[in-house]
């Protein structure tokens, strides 16, 4: 994970998908911030939660296991002129701060990279607060079994530090097993555009051909759930689903 987002650092910061989604306004809108909050950005990457988040509260912690994205989420926030913010380098899965610690924590288009959600959530309900929030963004997957490996086995293939997306039920359980009670939730569309999707990853010509012929040779099924749009033998786009949550620690 860490070579892979340490070389591609910059392209996550000027990322339109990461940088002018509408889950992050929703994730502003629902998470209560205010200008007494401690907040912890998990897997901060490009900083633009963090960044959207630092006028609202009183710190952010902007925390990443790649150095690399650190130091250009860093020259990306406060060349924005936000100061109140601390860039810390550590594991997800494996933090060092203190039970209830903080007030916030978020964490957007990561934790499918995580080898281990169950211990980034457990994580995640040690260092809040009793009603602190936990406000999260990620790619899910259908239920259905087949569904599932394909979107998976697609993000691996461009991407071989993605781990996998989960289906929304195992989100579910796992909040509620870690004392996090859902509180508000969202479902919506994402559109991926193949060529920015897969040039975000730096993949050579053999390998955005392999996987363009895997999803074209995907059966009717495939295609009509995910919206595979195909022109002249070419991936034009295609539609997964990402969630956003609020969850509360009692």
């Amino acid at each position: 994970m860490q070579k892979q987002f340490g070389q591609n650092a910059e392209a996550y910061v000027k990322s339109t998908i990461h940088a002018k989604g509408k889950d992050l306004t929703k994730l502003l809108e629902i998470s209560g911030a205010s200008k007494s909050d401690l907040a912890i950005d998990i897997a901060t990457g490009g900083g633009h939660v963090a960044n959207a988040l630092a006028p609202l509260v009183n710190k952010v912690i902007c925390y990443d296991i790649t150095p690399e994205i650190l130091k250009v989420a860093k020259e990306f926030i406060h060349g924005n002129g936000h100061l109140n913010t601390e860039f810390k380098e550590g594991d997800a899965e494996q933090m060092s701060y203190p039970d209830q610690t903080f007030d916030v924590v978020t964490c957007r288009i990561a934790p499918h990279h995580f080898p281990n959600v169950e211990k980034f959530v457990s994580e995640v309900s040690r260092i809040l607060k009793p009603g602190g929030r936990f406000l999260l963004i990620d790619n899910v997957v259908p239920e259905d079994e087949e569904e599932d490996k394909f979107y998976n086995e697609i993000e691996k293939r461009r991407d071989y530090s993605h781990f996998r997306a989960l289906k929304k039920t195992e989100w579910i359980k796992m909040l509620e097993k870690s004392g996090l009670s859902i509180l508000e939730w969202y479902l919506f569309p994402k559109t991926f555009q193949f060529e920015d999707w897969s040039k975000r990853m730096n993949m050579s010509l053999e390998e955005k051909k392999s996987l363009n012929d895997y999803m074209i040779n995907a059966n009717q099924k495939i295609k009509n759930k995910f919206k595979i749009v195909i022109e002249d033998q070419q991936v034009q786009s295609f539609t997964g689903e990402s969630i956003i949550l609020k969850a509360v620690k009692a």
